[in-house]
């Protein structure tokens, strides 16, 4: 998972909820229907939406650890190496005036 890029886990994240809201709206249409089968299917069903819902909240918390480390890692390196980063974000802002500017 984690040659996966951002875009395709933030999709990844929202196809799953998805599954989750159409399978807790399937749930409560078939709350009337008492037969074996249904009530066999209901408790499966529970039971995987629940174990989707905390490997949802797993993936989700380790997103956003993993951002706040990187965060605190680029907020240590523009604190040892403050004219790199000058430097870096002066050139980054030249090359994105020329790109502008050329319009």
């Amino acid at each position: 998972m984690s040659e996966l890029t951002l875009a395709q886990k933030d999709k990844l994240m929202s196809d799953l909820r998805m599954v989750v809201a159409d399978a807790e709206e399937l749930l409560k249409l078939t709350a009337g229907e008492m037969s074996e089968s249904t009530a066999g299917l209901r408790e499966r069903l529970q039971q995987r939406m629940s174990d989707a819902k905390h490997s949802l909240l797993t993936l989700q918390a380790n997103a956003t650890e993993k951002a706040k480390a990187a965060g605190h890692a680029a907020d240590d390196y523009v604190h040892d190496h403050p004219w790199q980063s000058v430097a870096i974000g002066a050139g980054v802002g030249m090359v994105v005036g020329l790109l502008i500017g050329r319009r």
